[in-house]
C-alpha cells in the first residue's frame, strides 16, 4: 500500500511552453496547454504562465532562460523534420550533447517494421537524446520525452501530439512531479450557472464572494457563451476532510443565494441535466427549431441514451414548413411575423401534438447577420416550452455573431425546459 502524499509547506508552480509555428498562425489550437493546466491543478500544482512560441532557437532559449517555476513543461518540436529543434536547444541550454540510444532506436525500427516500412535516418535520429537527461518512454509514438533537473527545478520536454503527450503525462510525468515536490492537495468544486452574465452574476454574489477569504477559499469565474462556471478551490494541506467541509459549506450558501441560476456541477452539461430530469419522470420531448437549425437537437442527441426521452424534431426554417408540418395559420405568420410569441407558441404546441410527446421546445429568432429590423434586431429570439400544463414563451436578446446567437439561444431553451420540469415535479 502506497504511503499517503506528504504536504509541502509552500505552493508548487509550473510553466507551460508550447512550441510550434502552427500554434501561432492559427493552424492548430493549443489544446495541450489547456489540458496540462487542468491536470496540474488537480494534483496541487499551480500553473502560472503559458508561452506559445514558434520553432525558433532564440525564442525557445529565451523562454527557458526566463522561466521561474518549479516545473517547466515543454511540448512540441520533437518530430523527425528539420524544423523540430527542441532537442538541440535543450542541449545548448543544459550544456550537454545528443547521443544515440540503441534500445530506443531498435524500438523505433520495430515500430516501422510492424507497419511494413523501413525507418528513414530521420526516424532513427529520434533516438538521439541529450546525454544528461532522464529519458521518458513514449508508449504511443517514436519521440521520447526528456526530464532535466537544475537547481531544484524540473524541466520536462514532451511530444506535441496530444494523445502521445497525454499518455506520457498521466503515466510518467505527473506521478514523478508529485513524488518530487509533494504538492499540497487541492479541493475543487465547480458550480455551473446559466441565465446571467459574468459581471451581473459577480454583482449578485459580491457579499458571498467577499466572505470566501475568511474560509481560505479562492473563487474563479470561468465564462463561456451562455454559461458561467464558478470554481471554488482551497489547499487541503494535512486535513482534507476539513478543507472539503469548508468548500461544501460555501457551495451550500451559493445554492441558497442563486437557486434560479445553478443547474449542475463539475463537467456536467445542461443537456445532460435535462435528459436526467426527463428520464427520472419517464417523460418524452420534441423540438421545433427555426433559427437554431437543429443545433438544440444536436446537443440533446449528443448525450448517450437520449433515445429514451427524445422522440424527434422539426427544423421549420421556412414559413411553408411551419404551416405544413406544425399547423401554423398563414394569417398568424403574416400578422405577427415568424419571430413572435404567437408563432413560437404554436410551433411548440404543433410539434408536441404531431410527435405525441410530454414536452416540447420551440425557437424562432433572427440569428443574423442580416434580417434584423428596428423592432426585431439581430439577436432577438422567442422560445416556448409546451407541457402538460400548457405553453409558456419568453423573448431573449443575444447580440453578437450568428454562432453566438445560436449557441446562447439553445442553452436558454434547454434551461427553460429544465425549470419547467423542476416546477412540474
Amino acid at each position: 500500500m502506497a504511503e499517503p502524499r506528504k504536504a509541502t509547506s509552500r505552493e508548487v508552480t509550473a510553466e507551460i511552453i508550447s512550441i510550434g509555428d502552427e500554434l501561432l498562425i492559427g493552424q492548430t489550437v493549443n489544446t495541450n496547454a489547456t489540458w496540462l493546466g487542468e491536470q496540474l491543478t488537480r494534483v496541487g500544482v499551480r500553473p502560472m504562465r503559458v508561452h506559445a512560441i514558434g520553432d525558433d532557437r532564440a525564442e525557445i532559449m529565451a523562454a527557458l532562460q526566463g522561466s521561474r517555476a518549479d516545473a517547466v513543461l515543454i511540448t512540441g518540436g520533437l518530430g523527425p523534420t528539420k524544423d523540430d529543434i527542441t532537442k538541440q536547444v535543450l542541449c545548448e541550454f543544459f550544456g550537454t550533447r545528443l547521443v544515440r540510444h540503441p534500445d530506443i532506436e531498435e524500438r523505433i525500427a520495430a515500430f516501422f517494421r510492424s507497419i511494413g516500412r523501413e525507418p528513414l535516418e530521420a526516424n532513427r535520429a529520434q533516438a538521439d537524446l541529450p546525454e544528461h537527461c532522464t529519458v521518458i518512454p513514449n508508449a504511443r509514438g517514436t519521440a521520447s520525452g526528456m526530464w532535466f533537473e537544475r537547481d531544484g527545478r524540473i524541466f520536462v520536454s514532451m511530444p506535441g501530439v496530444p494523445y502521445e503527450m497525454r499518455t506520457m503525462m498521466e503515466h510518467e510525468v505527473l506521478p514523478r512531479l508529485v513524488e518530487r515536490f509533494h504538492p499540497p492537495s487541492i479541493i475543487h468544486r465547480t458550480i455551473l450557472t446559466t441565465g446571467l452574465g459574468e459581471s451581473h452574476l459577480a454583482m449578485r454574489i459580491a457579499a458571498w464572494e467577499d466572505s470566501l477569504a475568511a474560509a481560505d477559499i479562492r473563487l474563479a469565474y470561468l465564462p463561456s457563451p451562455g454559461l458561467v462556471k464558478l470554481r471554488l478551490s482551497t489547499y487541503a494541506n494535512q486535513d482534507q476532510a476539513a478543507a472539503k467541509s469548508r468548500v461544501d459549506a460555501k457551495a451550500a450558501e451559493l445554492y441558497q443565494l442563486i437557486p434560479d441560476l445553478v443547474f449542475g456541477e463539475g463537467e456536467e452539461r445542461l443537456e445532460q441535466v435535462v435528459g436526467r430530469l426527463l428520464k427520472e419522470r419517464g417523460n418524452t420531448m420534441s423540438l421545433a427549431e427555426s433559427c437554431t437549425g437543429g443545433y438544440v437537437s444536436h446537443l440533446i442527441t449528443g448525450v448517450p441514451g437520449s433515445s429514451a426521452y427524445y422522440i424527434g424534431g422539426v427544423v421549420s426554417y421556412a414559413n411553408a414548413v411551419k404551416m405544413e408540418e406544425l399547423g401554423i395559420p398563414s394569417d398568424m405568420l403574416e400578422l405577427n411575423g415568424a419571430v413572435s410569441q404567437p408563432v413560437v407558441e404554436r410551433m411548440a404546441l404543433g410539434v408536441r401534438q404531431a410527435l405525441r410527446t410530454d414536452w416540447s421546445v420551440a425557437l424562432s429568432g433572427v440569428a443574423g447577420p442580416d434580417g434584423g429590423t428596428e423592432e426585431k434586431p439581430v439577436g432577438t429570439v422567442w422560445i416556448a416550452v409546451a407541457g402538460p400544463e400548457g405553453v409558456k414563451a419568453e423573448k431573449v436578446y443575444y447580440p453578437g455573431t450568428r454562432d453566438l446567437v445560436i449557441k446562447r439561444s439553445a442553452l436558454a431553451a434547454l434551461n427553460m425546459l429544465r425549470k419547467r420540469l423542476i416546477s412540474a415535479s
